[in-house]
């Protein structure tokens, strides 16, 4: 299976992509330039974290512009894989691949922690690999990362298990105490309705390597193996 991952100006977590697709997964990647729009030879894209284009206007509104962003677009239509980390999901959403919005958190300040998430549906390609209602520890680091999404859509989210990840206690309860930016139904991470493009805020990527403290990240990369 061969990685491509995304690279704007202010992306600052796209080597981190490749040192677990590449380096401890022994994955064929490409780092792919915003202005390359060839992605025929690959089987999943990765818009990884940072700060694209220095989120001026909003976080992912100017990158949504690159020119890879309509390759990215084809690539999803033809139900390739597409994974959005953190920025990567604030990207996802202004381009319409995911519904909702990545808004400021409720406290108005940057948030950088290692929380638990609840794994809330364990039928993707994604998350074959945990457990239904399994509680992994995944750093987060975000400023907008509030998720929103009218009530419509909310519905829509839950009732077609579009919510893959949920911020929860240690213990899996989800009450709002344990939701660290304020997001709607304490929402971390969601699909869209095939399943094939998914969109994040925790780093999975930040929780790859015995020697960060975690390997709960890395199973989701390596779900996406047992897909090929």
């Amino acid at each position: 299976m061969k990685f491509g991952v995304i690279v704007f100006p202010g992306s600052n977590c796209d080597r981190d992509i490749v040192s677990v697709t590449d380096g401890i997964l022994d994955q064929p990647t490409r780092l792919v330039w915003h202005q390359d729009t060839d992605l025929s030879d690959i089987d999943v894209i990765v818009i990884p974290g940072g700060f694209s284009y220095g989120d001026y206007l909003r976080c992912g509104a100017i990158a949504r512009f690159s020119p890879v962003m309509n390759s990215v677009l084809e690539h999803a239509q033809q139900g390739k894989l597409v994974l959005g980390i953190c920025n990567g999901f604030q990207i996802l959403t202004e381009v319409g691949l995911l519904p909702g919005a990545l808004i400021r958190n409720r406290n108005l300040h940057f948030i950088c922690d290692r929380l638990p998430i609840r794994v809330e549906n364990n039928q993707t390609p994604w998350t074959q690999g945990y457990s239904s209602g399994q509680v992994l520890t995944l750093p987060i680091a975000h400023g907008e990362g509030r998720y929103y999404a009218d009530a419509d859509t909310l519905k829509a989210l839950e009732d077609n298990h579009q919510v893959v990840f949920r911020y929860s206690s240690s213990s899996g309860e989800t009450e709002d105490i344990y939701n660290p930016n304020g997001s709607l139904n304490n929402i971390a991470g969601i699909t869209n309705l095939t399943g094939n493009v998914l969109g994040m805020m925790p780093h999975p990527e930040r929780a790859s390597d015995p020697i960060l403290g975690s390997t709960d990240g890395r199973v989701l990369f390596q779900s996406l193996i047992k897909v090929a």
